[in-house]
């Protein structure tokens, strides 16, 4: 992974430490890395979602484990040099700088011994359409709802999640989500 991150600039570098801070912050629901990923290619750098996936995924790892360990900026980086020497300086740079500005903000919440152990729901999207036909049937007529998740998982990452449903199923979906609902206004 370090062969990676030294492709990536600084600003976006810092901009995805940053973005990952605020995850474990609870402030963003995930990290959007497939607009980055878009960005940083954009600019002229050769990276696949999957890399900057990977790289997301250890920064958070990094980031929770220095915040339930209460670690320094000093510690980290010192941690940091000592285990991981193929690092790249301007990381450390920036892993230092973010950690020293909000690292503390990790630390002094009370969800840091949980940071991020479950994913989280971001938005729903749904459609009604109707298959007319098929190769196998001249006259379906068969309506159906296109659902799409979109959730972030434990790490930040941010994907789309899609579903079809026929009509009986949705209502049962539906009624799940009105029961959900009553279940969470007594609450």
């Amino acid at each position: 992974a370090a062969d990676k991150i030294n492709l990536i600039p600084q600003d976006f570098f810092a901009e995805l430490c940053e973005q990952i801070i605020h995850h474990l912050n609870h402030k963003i629901p995930g990290v959007n890395t497939a607009e980055l990923c878009q960005r940083i290619q954009t600019s002229g750098i050769e990276i696949n979602i999957g890399d900057l996936a990977k790289i997301a995924n250890i920064l958070s790892f990094l980031f929770s484990t220095a915040a339930r360990n209460s670690l320094s900026t000093e510690e980290l980086v010192t941690t940091l040099g000592s285990a991981v020497s193929t690092l790249p300086k301007h990381a450390l740079q920036v892993i230092r700088h973010v950690w020293n500005e909000q690292g503390k903000s990790i630390t002094a919440s009370e969800d840091a011994r949980n940071v991020a152990t479950v994913g989280q729901f971001v938005d729903m999207k749904w459609k009604l359409g109707v298959a007319m036909s098929s190769d196998t049937c001249r006259s379906l007529k068969y309506p159906y709802v296109t659902v799409t998740l979109t959730v972030a998982d434990p790490s930040g990452h941010i994907t789309d999640k899609s579903f079809e449903m026929t009509i009986p199923q949705f209502k049962n979906f539906f009624r799940q989500f009105k029961e959900m609902a009553s279940v969470l206004e007594t609450v």
